[in-house]
């Protein structure tokens, strides 16, 4: 039972990458500033896709009806 101590679990788990994540905005990285502006971390294509990490499309007024 001694073994089980030397990881971190649960909530100990999340505040210390909640708190990496503050780090790397903090520090201004290029992982930080994608943190920031919801956009993918790890390299992942943007021009499509990605639409979890920047959420629901939204619309644009676009040219209706027009000739």
């Amino acid at each position: 039972t001694g073994q089980v101590e030397i990881f971190k679990i649960e909530g100990d788990l999340r505040r210390e990458v909640t708190e990496n994540i503050k780090r790397l905005m903090e520090i201004g990285t290029y992982r930080g500033l994608r943190h920031r502006k919801g956009l993918p971390v790890r390299g992942q294509r943007t021009k499509t896709n990605a639409r979890i990490r920047k959420g629901t499309k939204r619309t644009v007024a676009g040219k209706r009806g027009r000739k």
